[in-house]
Protein backbone atom coordinates (compact mmCIF):
# COMPACT_ATOMS: atom_id res chain seq x y z
CA UNK A 1 0.00 0.00 0.00
CA UNK A 2 1.57 3.22 -1.45
CA UNK A 3 1.58 5.76 1.87
CA UNK A 4 -1.06 8.46 0.42
CA UNK A 5 0.57 11.98 0.90
CA UNK A 6 -0.65 16.20 0.11
CA UNK A 7 -0.28 15.96 -3.59
CA UNK A 8 -1.90 12.82 -4.98
CA UNK A 9 -4.92 13.75 -5.60
CA UNK A 10 -4.14 16.85 -7.19
CA UNK A 11 -3.87 18.25 -10.28
CA UNK A 12 -1.19 20.48 -11.61
CA UNK A 13 -0.50 23.34 -14.59
CA UNK A 14 2.01 24.80 -16.36
CA UNK A 15 3.06 28.15 -16.83
CA UNK A 16 5.44 29.42 -18.80
CA UNK A 17 5.80 32.89 -17.66
CA UNK A 18 6.80 34.97 -20.66
CA UNK A 19 3.83 33.87 -22.27
CA UNK A 20 0.95 33.69 -20.39
CA UNK A 21 -0.06 37.29 -19.25
CA UNK A 22 1.70 40.55 -19.14
CA UNK A 23 0.30 43.20 -16.80
CA UNK A 24 3.12 46.20 -17.41
CA UNK A 25 2.61 46.32 -21.19
CA UNK A 26 6.10 45.32 -22.13
CA UNK A 27 4.78 42.43 -24.08
CA UNK A 28 6.11 39.83 -21.71
CA UNK A 29 4.14 37.75 -19.54
CA UNK A 30 5.33 38.18 -15.70
CA UNK A 31 4.19 37.66 -11.82
CA UNK A 32 1.62 40.11 -11.63
CA UNK A 33 0.20 39.18 -14.85
CA UNK A 34 -0.14 34.82 -13.26
CA UNK A 35 -1.71 36.84 -9.68
CA UNK A 36 -4.54 38.01 -11.72
CA UNK A 37 -5.15 34.65 -13.31
CA UNK A 38 -5.06 32.45 -10.35
CA UNK A 39 -8.85 33.05 -10.26
CA UNK A 40 -9.11 31.34 -13.79
CA UNK A 41 -7.18 28.74 -12.42
CA UNK A 42 -8.95 27.78 -9.86
CA UNK A 43 -12.19 27.85 -11.73
CA UNK A 44 -10.24 25.32 -13.69
CA UNK A 45 -10.04 23.29 -10.86
CA UNK A 46 -5.66 23.63 -10.46
CA UNK A 47 -4.24 22.76 -7.52
CA UNK A 48 -0.19 23.02 -8.27
CA UNK A 49 1.21 25.30 -10.56
CA UNK A 50 4.45 24.92 -12.48
CA UNK A 51 6.56 28.15 -12.81
CA UNK A 52 9.08 27.57 -15.61
CA UNK A 53 12.08 30.01 -14.93
CA UNK A 54 11.66 32.89 -13.12
CA UNK A 55 15.04 33.54 -11.90
CA UNK A 56 17.52 35.61 -13.44
CA UNK A 57 18.41 35.16 -16.37
CA UNK A 58 20.52 36.35 -19.64
CA UNK A 59 17.44 34.05 -21.52
CA UNK A 60 19.88 32.42 -23.91
CA UNK A 61 17.55 29.28 -23.49
CA UNK A 62 14.10 30.60 -22.63
CA UNK A 63 15.76 31.52 -18.45
CA UNK A 64 17.16 27.85 -18.32
CA UNK A 65 20.77 29.19 -17.96
CA UNK A 66 20.06 30.72 -14.42
CA UNK A 67 22.48 33.28 -13.21
CA UNK A 68 21.39 33.94 -9.97
CA UNK A 69 19.43 31.35 -8.12
CA UNK A 70 18.51 34.18 -5.37
CA UNK A 71 16.61 36.13 -7.44
CA UNK A 72 13.77 37.23 -9.27
CA UNK A 73 14.38 38.25 -13.11
CA UNK A 74 13.38 41.62 -13.04
CA UNK A 75 11.52 41.30 -16.41
CA UNK A 76 9.00 39.15 -14.64
CA UNK A 77 9.29 41.02 -11.61
CA UNK A 78 10.27 41.32 -8.29
CA UNK A 79 10.87 39.03 -5.04
CA UNK A 80 7.73 40.83 -3.15
CA UNK A 81 5.72 40.33 -6.08
CA UNK A 82 7.02 36.68 -6.22
CA UNK A 83 6.06 36.00 -1.78
CA UNK A 84 2.49 37.94 -2.99
CA UNK A 85 2.24 35.19 -5.86
CA UNK A 86 2.42 32.58 -2.65
CA UNK A 87 0.17 33.97 -0.82
CA UNK A 88 -2.47 34.78 -3.33
CA UNK A 89 -2.14 30.70 -4.30
CA UNK A 90 -2.33 29.70 -0.94
CA UNK A 91 -5.54 31.73 0.21
CA UNK A 92 -6.61 29.77 -2.46
CA UNK A 93 -5.69 26.80 -1.44
CA UNK A 94 -3.06 26.34 -4.53
CA UNK A 95 0.61 25.48 -4.14
CA UNK A 96 3.25 27.16 -6.05
CA UNK A 97 6.41 24.20 -7.33
CA UNK A 98 9.10 26.16 -9.09
CA UNK A 99 11.44 25.05 -11.96
CA UNK A 100 14.67 23.46 -10.46
CA UNK A 101 17.75 23.57 -12.92
CA UNK A 102 20.90 22.99 -11.63
CA UNK A 103 22.74 20.41 -14.17
CA UNK A 104 24.09 23.71 -15.14
CA UNK A 105 23.87 27.50 -14.96
CA UNK A 106 24.51 30.43 -16.80
CA UNK A 107 28.35 31.62 -17.80
CA UNK A 108 27.35 34.75 -16.65
CA UNK A 109 26.76 33.12 -13.09
CA UNK A 110 29.52 34.51 -10.31
CA UNK A 111 30.71 30.88 -10.07
CA UNK A 112 31.87 30.60 -13.66
CA UNK A 113 33.11 34.14 -13.78
CA UNK A 114 35.15 33.11 -10.52
CA UNK A 115 36.06 29.75 -12.58
CA UNK A 116 37.21 32.08 -15.96
CA UNK A 117 39.57 34.23 -13.86
CA UNK A 118 41.45 31.81 -12.08
CA UNK A 119 41.65 28.32 -13.83
CA UNK A 120 43.40 26.78 -11.18
CA UNK A 121 41.40 28.11 -8.50
CA UNK A 122 38.62 26.31 -6.58
CA UNK A 123 35.29 27.76 -8.57
CA UNK A 124 37.28 25.97 -11.74
CA UNK A 125 36.00 22.72 -9.40
CA UNK A 126 32.82 23.65 -10.06
CA UNK A 127 32.42 22.72 -13.10
CA UNK A 128 34.05 20.61 -15.83
CA UNK A 129 37.52 22.02 -17.14
CA UNK A 130 39.54 19.19 -19.25
CA UNK A 131 42.30 18.95 -21.41
CA UNK A 132 41.91 17.73 -24.50
CA UNK A 133 43.36 14.56 -25.22
CA UNK A 134 46.04 15.48 -27.39
CA UNK A 135 47.24 18.70 -28.62
CA UNK A 136 44.29 19.81 -30.63
CA UNK A 137 42.05 17.92 -29.89
CA UNK A 138 39.13 17.91 -27.46
CA UNK A 139 38.74 16.13 -24.25
CA UNK A 140 35.61 13.66 -26.04
CA UNK A 141 33.65 13.33 -28.79
CA UNK A 142 30.35 14.28 -27.40
CA UNK A 143 27.70 16.19 -28.87
CA UNK A 144 25.61 18.94 -26.61
CA UNK A 145 21.88 18.67 -27.14
CA UNK A 146 21.93 21.61 -29.65
CA UNK A 147 24.37 20.18 -31.62
CA UNK A 148 28.11 21.15 -31.92
CA UNK A 149 30.58 19.62 -29.34
CA UNK A 150 29.74 19.69 -25.69
CA UNK A 151 33.45 21.36 -25.24
CA UNK A 152 34.02 24.93 -25.41
CA UNK A 153 37.59 26.38 -24.82
CA UNK A 154 38.27 28.29 -22.04
CA UNK A 155 40.10 31.31 -22.89
CA UNK A 156 43.79 32.18 -22.37
CA UNK A 157 44.37 28.24 -21.64
CA UNK A 158 44.80 24.79 -23.41
CA UNK A 159 41.69 23.63 -21.40
CA UNK A 160 37.87 23.17 -22.17
CA UNK A 161 34.52 23.17 -20.26
CA UNK A 162 31.65 20.85 -21.09
CA UNK A 163 28.28 22.05 -21.54
CA UNK A 164 25.19 19.87 -22.96
CA UNK A 165 22.96 22.50 -23.58
CA UNK A 166 24.77 25.96 -25.12
CA UNK A 167 27.84 27.13 -24.81
CA UNK A 168 26.52 29.51 -21.93
CA UNK A 169 25.30 26.78 -19.78
CA UNK A 170 28.27 25.25 -18.21
CA UNK A 171 27.46 21.95 -16.82
CA UNK A 172 27.74 21.74 -13.03
CA UNK A 173 30.35 19.40 -11.40
CA UNK A 174 28.26 17.30 -8.94
CA UNK A 175 30.69 15.16 -7.49
CA UNK A 176 31.93 18.24 -5.33
CA UNK A 177 30.64 18.27 -2.12
CA UNK A 178 31.07 21.90 -1.97
CA UNK A 179 29.00 22.44 -5.00
CA UNK A 180 26.17 20.14 -4.08
CA UNK A 181 26.38 21.88 -0.56
CA UNK A 182 25.95 25.61 -2.25
CA UNK A 183 22.97 23.75 -4.29
CA UNK A 184 21.05 22.56 -1.54
CA UNK A 185 21.26 25.53 0.52
CA UNK A 186 20.33 27.35 -2.14
CA UNK A 187 16.42 24.89 -2.27
CA UNK A 188 16.41 24.89 1.00
CA UNK A 189 16.06 28.25 1.34
CA UNK A 190 13.06 28.46 -1.60
CA UNK A 191 11.33 25.68 0.33
CA UNK A 192 11.76 27.49 3.52
CA UNK A 193 9.87 30.92 1.57
CA UNK A 194 6.54 28.60 1.24
CA UNK A 195 7.53 27.02 -2.25
CA UNK A 196 5.90 23.60 -2.59
CA UNK A 197 8.77 22.09 -4.66
CA UNK A 198 10.12 21.72 -7.73
CA UNK A 199 10.06 20.56 -11.18
CA UNK A 200 13.42 18.96 -11.67
CA UNK A 201 15.37 19.67 -15.16
CA UNK A 202 17.50 17.65 -16.99
CA UNK A 203 18.64 15.80 -13.53
CA UNK A 204 19.77 12.38 -14.38
CA UNK A 205 22.69 14.13 -16.75
CA UNK A 206 23.93 15.55 -13.16
CA UNK A 207 26.00 12.06 -13.11
CA UNK A 208 29.07 11.76 -15.48
CA UNK A 209 31.80 9.45 -15.77
CA UNK A 210 34.59 11.92 -14.97
CA UNK A 211 37.30 9.95 -17.42
CA UNK A 212 35.12 11.14 -20.29
CA UNK A 213 35.35 8.16 -22.66
CA UNK A 214 35.19 8.40 -26.29
CA UNK A 215 32.10 6.28 -27.74
CA UNK A 216 31.37 5.26 -31.75
CA UNK A 217 30.18 8.11 -33.19
CA UNK A 218 26.63 8.17 -34.22
CA UNK A 219 26.99 11.05 -37.08
CA UNK A 220 28.76 12.34 -39.74
CA UNK A 221 30.39 14.68 -37.55
CA UNK A 222 31.83 12.57 -36.01
CA UNK A 223 30.55 13.04 -32.71
CA UNK A 224 27.90 10.91 -30.03
CA UNK A 225 25.33 12.30 -28.00
CA UNK A 226 26.04 13.28 -25.14
CA UNK A 227 23.05 11.15 -23.31
CA UNK A 228 25.23 8.16 -24.12
CA UNK A 229 28.29 8.62 -21.63
CA UNK A 230 25.33 9.18 -19.11
CA UNK A 231 23.60 5.97 -19.68
CA UNK A 232 26.72 4.33 -18.94
CA UNK A 233 27.56 6.54 -15.75
CA UNK A 234 27.65 4.80 -12.45
CA UNK A 235 26.28 6.17 -9.25
CA UNK A 236 23.45 8.45 -10.34
CA UNK A 237 21.42 6.78 -7.07
CA UNK A 238 24.27 8.27 -4.77
CA UNK A 239 23.81 11.54 -5.96
CA UNK A 240 19.97 11.91 -6.07
CA UNK A 241 19.90 10.27 -2.55
CA UNK A 242 21.87 13.11 -0.68
CA UNK A 243 19.98 15.47 -2.69
CA UNK A 244 16.25 14.27 -1.37
CA UNK A 245 17.82 13.50 1.82
CA UNK A 246 19.32 16.93 2.15
CA UNK A 247 16.51 19.18 0.90
CA UNK A 248 12.66 17.89 -0.05
CA UNK A 249 12.51 15.11 2.26
CA UNK A 250 12.49 17.49 5.74
CA UNK A 251 10.39 19.89 3.60
CA UNK A 252 7.50 17.38 2.14
CA UNK A 253 8.14 18.81 -1.14
CA UNK A 254 6.46 17.86 -4.24
CA UNK A 255 9.05 16.84 -6.78
CA UNK A 256 8.67 15.76 -10.11
CA UNK A 257 11.46 14.55 -12.33
CA UNK A 258 12.07 14.95 -16.10
CA UNK A 259 13.69 11.41 -16.39
CA UNK A 260 13.57 9.70 -19.81
CA UNK A 261 16.62 7.14 -19.34
CA UNK A 262 15.67 4.92 -17.06
CA UNK A 263 14.93 1.40 -17.56
CA UNK A 264 11.40 0.21 -16.43
CA UNK A 265 12.98 -2.20 -13.81
CA UNK A 266 14.37 0.53 -12.03
CA UNK A 267 11.75 3.25 -11.55
CA UNK A 268 10.62 2.41 -8.20
CA UNK A 269 14.24 3.39 -7.05
CA UNK A 270 12.99 6.88 -9.01
CA UNK A 271 9.09 7.26 -7.21
CA UNK A 272 7.04 5.67 -4.37
CA UNK A 273 7.35 5.36 -0.76
CA UNK A 274 11.54 5.22 -0.81
CA UNK A 275 11.75 7.19 -4.27
CA UNK A 276 14.49 10.31 -5.05
CA UNK A 277 11.33 12.08 -6.14
CA UNK A 278 7.42 12.32 -5.43
CA UNK A 279 6.94 11.57 -9.32
CA UNK A 280 8.34 11.40 -12.65
CA UNK A 281 6.85 12.55 -16.07
CA UNK A 282 5.70 9.71 -18.25
CA UNK A 283 7.42 9.87 -21.32
CA UNK A 284 6.92 6.99 -22.79
CA UNK A 285 4.71 8.02 -25.82
CA UNK A 286 7.12 10.92 -26.29
CA UNK A 287 10.41 8.69 -26.21
CA UNK A 288 8.52 7.22 -29.52
CA UNK A 289 8.31 10.29 -31.52
CA UNK A 290 12.50 11.18 -30.56
CA UNK A 291 14.99 12.03 -33.24
CA UNK A 292 15.46 10.13 -36.30
CA UNK A 293 18.75 8.42 -36.92
CA UNK A 294 19.81 12.21 -37.44
CA UNK A 295 17.71 14.83 -36.20
CA UNK A 296 13.59 16.02 -36.76
CA UNK A 297 13.84 16.11 -40.41
CA UNK A 298 13.70 12.28 -40.47
CA UNK A 299 11.71 11.08 -37.81
CA UNK A 300 9.34 8.38 -37.70
CA UNK A 301 5.58 8.59 -37.64
CA UNK A 302 4.05 7.59 -34.14
CA UNK A 303 1.70 5.10 -35.13
CA UNK A 304 -1.73 4.74 -32.87
CA UNK A 305 -1.02 0.99 -31.75
CA UNK A 306 2.56 1.59 -30.40
CA UNK A 307 1.16 4.78 -28.45
CA UNK A 308 -1.35 3.14 -26.71
CA UNK A 309 0.54 0.21 -25.61
CA UNK A 310 3.60 2.86 -24.93
CA UNK A 311 0.96 4.43 -22.21
CA UNK A 312 -0.92 1.18 -21.13
CA UNK A 313 2.74 -0.82 -20.47
CA UNK A 314 3.93 2.30 -18.28
CA UNK A 315 0.36 2.70 -16.23
CA UNK A 316 0.54 -0.97 -15.50
CA UNK A 317 4.35 -0.99 -14.50
CA UNK A 318 4.18 1.53 -12.09
CA UNK A 319 0.68 1.50 -10.19
CA UNK A 320 2.01 -0.92 -7.44
CA UNK A 321 4.14 1.28 -6.19
CA UNK A 322 4.02 4.88 -7.37
CA UNK A 323 2.17 7.62 -9.11
CA UNK A 324 3.79 8.98 -12.76
CA UNK A 325 3.41 12.40 -13.78
CA UNK A 326 0.97 12.00 -17.06
CA UNK A 327 1.24 14.95 -20.24
CA UNK A 328 -0.14 15.72 -23.26
CA UNK A 329 2.45 18.70 -24.04
CA UNK A 330 4.97 20.78 -22.24
CA UNK A 331 7.40 23.58 -22.87
CA UNK A 332 9.42 21.33 -24.78
CA UNK A 333 6.83 19.39 -27.11
CA UNK A 334 4.65 20.55 -29.49
CA UNK A 335 1.31 20.62 -29.03
CA UNK A 336 -0.57 17.67 -27.99
CA UNK A 337 -3.26 18.07 -30.28
CA UNK A 338 -1.40 18.32 -33.23
CA UNK A 339 0.70 15.50 -32.32
CA UNK A 340 -1.60 12.56 -30.63
CA UNK A 341 -4.69 13.40 -33.13
CA UNK A 342 -5.56 11.48 -36.52
CA UNK A 343 -6.21 14.18 -39.48
CA UNK A 344 -9.49 13.24 -38.56
CA UNK A 345 -10.08 13.50 -35.26
CA UNK A 346 -8.21 17.43 -35.27
CA UNK A 347 -12.08 18.75 -34.20
CA UNK A 348 -13.31 19.66 -30.53
CA UNK A 349 -14.33 16.60 -30.06
CA UNK A 350 -11.13 14.73 -31.18
CA UNK A 351 -9.41 17.32 -28.44
CA UNK A 352 -12.36 16.40 -25.85
CA UNK A 353 -11.42 12.97 -26.60
CA UNK A 354 -7.75 13.36 -25.64
CA UNK A 355 -8.59 15.13 -22.83
CA UNK A 356 -10.38 11.98 -21.28
CA UNK A 357 -7.61 9.56 -22.47
CA UNK A 358 -5.05 11.61 -20.79
CA UNK A 359 -6.62 13.39 -17.15
CA UNK A 360 -7.99 10.09 -16.02
CA UNK A 361 -5.54 7.88 -16.23
CA UNK A 362 -3.86 7.02 -12.72
CA UNK A 363 -1.09 9.29 -11.88
CA UNK A 364 -0.81 13.67 -11.32
CA UNK A 365 -2.18 15.42 -14.55
CA UNK A 366 -0.01 17.94 -15.86
CA UNK A 367 -1.92 20.55 -18.16
CA UNK A 368 0.39 23.15 -19.97
CA UNK A 369 -1.20 26.30 -20.71
CA UNK A 370 -3.18 27.00 -23.62
CA UNK A 371 -3.97 23.04 -23.97
CA UNK A 372 -7.48 23.31 -21.89
CA UNK A 373 -8.55 25.68 -24.82
CA UNK A 374 -7.46 22.72 -27.50
CA UNK A 375 -4.22 24.77 -29.37
CA UNK A 376 -2.60 23.67 -31.80
CA UNK A 377 0.67 24.04 -33.69
CA UNK A 378 1.54 27.46 -34.83
CA UNK A 379 3.13 27.75 -38.53
CA UNK A 380 5.84 29.95 -39.39
CA UNK A 381 6.17 31.81 -42.65
CA UNK A 382 10.70 31.54 -42.07
CA UNK A 383 12.99 30.45 -39.39
CA UNK A 384 13.52 34.18 -38.35
CA UNK A 385 10.20 34.09 -36.94
CA UNK A 386 10.95 31.24 -34.45
CA UNK A 387 12.79 32.64 -31.37
CA UNK A 388 13.88 28.71 -30.08
CA UNK A 389 17.70 28.14 -30.41
CA UNK A 390 16.83 23.96 -30.91
CA UNK A 391 14.08 24.86 -33.59
CA UNK A 392 17.07 26.68 -35.41
CA UNK A 393 19.45 24.15 -34.98
CA UNK A 394 17.35 21.44 -36.28
CA UNK A 395 16.04 23.90 -39.22
CA UNK A 396 20.13 24.02 -40.37
CA UNK A 397 20.72 20.43 -39.87
CA UNK A 398 17.92 19.44 -42.59
CA UNK A 399 19.35 22.09 -44.58
CA UNK A 400 22.80 20.80 -44.69
CA UNK A 401 21.25 17.28 -44.94
CA UNK A 402 19.68 18.55 -48.43
CA UNK A 403 16.23 19.08 -47.14
CA UNK A 404 14.52 21.99 -49.07
CA UNK A 405 13.58 24.87 -47.11
CA UNK A 406 9.92 24.72 -46.98
CA UNK A 407 10.16 20.93 -46.69
CA UNK A 408 12.47 21.91 -43.41
CA UNK A 409 10.18 24.99 -42.66
CA UNK A 410 7.38 21.96 -42.19
CA UNK A 411 9.70 19.51 -39.79
CA UNK A 412 10.07 23.38 -37.42
CA UNK A 413 6.11 23.39 -38.09
CA UNK A 414 5.45 19.80 -36.22
CA UNK A 415 8.19 19.42 -33.81
CA UNK A 416 9.39 23.27 -32.54
CA UNK A 417 9.32 23.95 -28.56
CA UNK A 418 7.84 27.48 -29.85
CA UNK A 419 4.29 25.69 -30.59
CA UNK A 420 3.62 26.16 -26.73
CA UNK A 421 5.81 29.04 -25.95
CA UNK A 422 3.21 31.57 -28.17
CA UNK A 423 1.28 33.69 -26.02
CA UNK A 424 -2.17 32.91 -24.13
CA UNK A 425 -4.86 33.62 -25.79
CA UNK A 426 -7.21 35.38 -23.16
CA UNK A 427 -9.77 36.91 -26.01
CA UNK A 428 -10.18 37.65 -29.65
CA UNK A 429 -9.14 41.42 -29.29
CA UNK A 430 -5.54 43.45 -30.41
CA UNK A 431 -3.11 40.59 -28.96
CA UNK A 432 -5.48 38.36 -27.55
CA UNK A 433 -5.64 40.50 -24.79
CA UNK A 434 -2.32 38.71 -23.36
CA UNK A 435 -1.10 42.37 -23.38
CA UNK A 436 -1.16 45.96 -24.67
CA UNK A 437 1.91 46.37 -25.88
CA UNK A 438 3.97 44.15 -28.51
CA UNK A 439 3.98 40.32 -27.84
CA UNK A 440 7.63 39.25 -27.32
CA UNK A 441 6.40 36.21 -29.74
CA UNK A 442 4.16 36.70 -32.60
CA UNK A 443 0.66 35.32 -31.33
CA UNK A 444 -0.69 32.02 -32.68
CA UNK A 445 -3.36 33.49 -35.51
CA UNK A 446 -5.64 30.61 -34.23
CA UNK A 447 -6.81 33.47 -31.21
CA UNK A 448 -9.49 34.71 -32.92
CA UNK A 449 -11.32 31.78 -32.65
CA UNK A 450 -9.32 29.82 -29.76
CA UNK A 451 -9.49 31.94 -26.39
CA UNK A 452 -10.76 32.23 -23.58
CA UNK A 453 -13.25 34.68 -23.33
CA UNK A 454 -14.85 32.86 -26.62
CA UNK A 455 -14.97 29.26 -24.45
CA UNK A 456 -16.07 30.66 -21.62
CA UNK A 457 -19.49 31.18 -23.23
CA UNK A 458 -19.82 28.02 -25.28
CA UNK A 459 -20.86 25.70 -23.00
CA UNK A 460 -19.58 22.71 -25.61
CA UNK A 461 -15.97 23.79 -25.72
CA UNK A 462 -12.84 22.62 -24.75
CA UNK A 463 -11.93 24.99 -21.84
CA UNK A 464 -15.68 23.65 -20.35
CA UNK A 465 -14.70 19.96 -21.32
CA UNK A 466 -11.73 20.14 -19.55
CA UNK A 467 -13.51 22.14 -16.35
CA UNK A 468 -16.58 19.18 -16.56
CA UNK A 469 -13.70 16.49 -16.61
CA UNK A 470 -11.95 17.78 -13.79
CA UNK A 471 -14.75 18.47 -11.89
CA UNK A 472 -15.72 14.63 -12.07
CA UNK A 473 -12.19 13.32 -11.11
CA UNK A 474 -12.52 15.28 -7.69
CA UNK A 475 -15.87 14.81 -7.39
CA UNK A 476 -16.05 13.17 -3.72
CA UNK A 477 -17.88 10.21 -5.24
CA UNK A 478 -14.99 9.64 -7.87
CA UNK A 479 -12.27 11.12 -6.48
CA UNK A 480 -10.84 7.83 -4.68
CA UNK A 481 -11.30 5.34 -7.66
CA UNK A 482 -9.90 8.26 -10.45
CA UNK A 483 -6.77 8.87 -7.93
CA UNK A 484 -6.03 4.89 -6.33
CA UNK A 485 -7.75 3.41 -8.75
CA UNK A 486 -6.31 0.36 -10.55
CA UNK A 487 -5.81 0.55 -14.05
CA UNK A 488 -6.61 -1.86 -16.95
CA UNK A 489 -7.04 -1.75 -20.25
CA UNK A 490 -9.72 -3.19 -22.56
CA UNK A 491 -10.49 -3.16 -25.75
CA UNK A 492 -7.44 -4.01 -27.36
CA UNK A 493 -7.93 -5.96 -30.00
CA UNK A 494 -10.08 -2.68 -31.13
CA UNK A 495 -7.75 -0.73 -33.62
CA UNK A 496 -8.72 3.04 -32.96
CA UNK A 497 -9.88 2.02 -29.44
CA UNK A 498 -8.17 3.50 -26.16
CA UNK A 499 -9.98 2.02 -23.29
CA UNK A 500 -9.42 1.23 -19.70
CA UNK A 501 -11.01 0.28 -16.21
CA UNK A 502 -10.40 2.60 -12.82
CA UNK A 503 -11.41 0.08 -10.37
CA UNK A 504 -11.29 -0.09 -6.72
CA UNK A 505 -13.78 -2.03 -4.58
CA UNK A 506 -16.55 -1.17 -5.06
CA UNK A 507 -16.57 1.38 -8.04
CA UNK A 508 -16.02 0.45 -11.68
CA UNK A 509 -15.38 3.19 -14.02
CA UNK A 510 -14.96 2.12 -17.79
CA UNK A 511 -13.57 5.18 -19.89
CA UNK A 512 -13.89 4.66 -23.81
CA UNK A 513 -12.12 6.76 -26.91
CA UNK A 514 -12.62 5.90 -30.22
CA UNK A 515 -9.72 7.55 -32.20
CA UNK A 516 -10.80 5.78 -35.41
CA UNK A 517 -12.51 7.09 -38.37
CA UNK A 518 -15.00 5.02 -38.24
CA UNK A 519 -18.35 4.21 -35.49
CA UNK A 520 -17.15 1.25 -33.63
CA UNK A 521 -19.60 -1.22 -31.97
CA UNK A 522 -18.27 -2.50 -28.42
CA UNK A 523 -20.19 -5.11 -26.22
CA UNK A 524 -20.23 -3.59 -22.27
CA UNK A 525 -19.90 -6.50 -19.73
CA UNK A 526 -22.85 -7.14 -18.40
CA UNK A 527 -24.61 -5.08 -16.10
CA UNK A 528 -26.04 -1.45 -16.01
CA UNK A 529 -23.98 1.70 -16.63
CA UNK A 530 -24.58 5.46 -15.68
CA UNK A 531 -22.79 7.97 -18.28
CA UNK A 532 -21.01 9.88 -15.98
CA UNK A 533 -19.27 12.11 -18.75
CA UNK A 534 -19.73 12.20 -22.71
CA UNK A 535 -17.91 14.56 -25.14
CA UNK A 536 -19.85 16.45 -28.31
CA UNK A 537 -19.09 13.42 -30.34
CA UNK A 538 -20.95 11.25 -28.08
CA UNK A 539 -24.00 13.44 -27.27
CA UNK A 540 -24.68 15.34 -31.01
CA UNK A 541 -25.77 11.57 -31.83
CA UNK A 542 -28.76 11.73 -29.14
CA UNK A 543 -27.84 8.22 -28.42
CA UNK A 544 -26.90 8.15 -25.14
CA UNK A 545 -29.26 7.96 -22.17
CA UNK A 546 -28.49 8.31 -18.34
CA UNK A 547 -28.16 4.58 -18.39
CA UNK A 548 -26.92 2.16 -20.90
CA UNK A 549 -28.26 -1.93 -20.33
CA UNK A 550 -25.14 -4.14 -20.81
CA UNK A 551 -25.13 -4.53 -24.59
CA UNK A 552 -24.03 -3.40 -27.72
CA UNK A 553 -22.68 0.32 -27.49
CA UNK A 554 -22.30 2.50 -30.48
CA UNK A 555 -19.60 5.20 -30.14
CA UNK A 556 -18.22 7.69 -32.80
CA UNK A 557 -15.42 8.39 -34.40
CA UNK A 558 -13.57 11.17 -31.73
CA UNK A 559 -16.20 9.76 -29.45
CA UNK A 560 -15.11 9.45 -25.44
CA UNK A 561 -17.47 8.12 -22.66
CA UNK A 562 -16.74 7.70 -18.89
CA UNK A 563 -19.06 5.13 -17.58
CA UNK A 564 -19.81 3.55 -13.75
CA UNK A 565 -21.29 0.22 -13.65
CA UNK A 566 -24.09 0.48 -10.91
CA UNK A 567 -25.06 -3.23 -10.68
Amino acid sequence: MIKKLWWHDKIAYQVWPKSFCDSNGDGIGDLEGIISKLDYLKLLGIDIIWLSPVYKSPWIDEGYDISDYYAIDPRFGTMDQFCLLLAEAERRGMYIVMDLVVNHCSNQHEWFRKALADPDGPYADYFYFRKGKRPGALPSNYRSYFGGSAWEPVPGTDRFYLHFFAKEQPDLNWENPELRAEIYKMINWWLDKGVAGFRIDAIVNIKKDIDFPDYPADGPDGLVRCTTMVEHAEGLGNLLSDLRDHTFKSHHAFTVGEVFTVPRGRISEFIGDNGYFSTMFDFSAHTLSENGKHGWYDRKPVFFADWRRAVSDSQLCTQDFGFMANIIENHDEPRGASSWLPEWAGNVSGIQMLAVQSLLLRGIPFIFQGQELGMKNCSRCCIGKYDDICTKNEYEKALRAGVREKEALAVCFRYSRDNCRTPMPWNSAENAGFTSGKPWMALNPSYLNVNVADENRDPDSVLNFYRKLIALRKNPAYSEVLTWGKFHPVYKENEGIFAYYRYTEPKNILIICNFGMERKNLFLPDGRWKILLANNAVRNTGAVASYIDGRNFDLPSCGAVVMEKVN
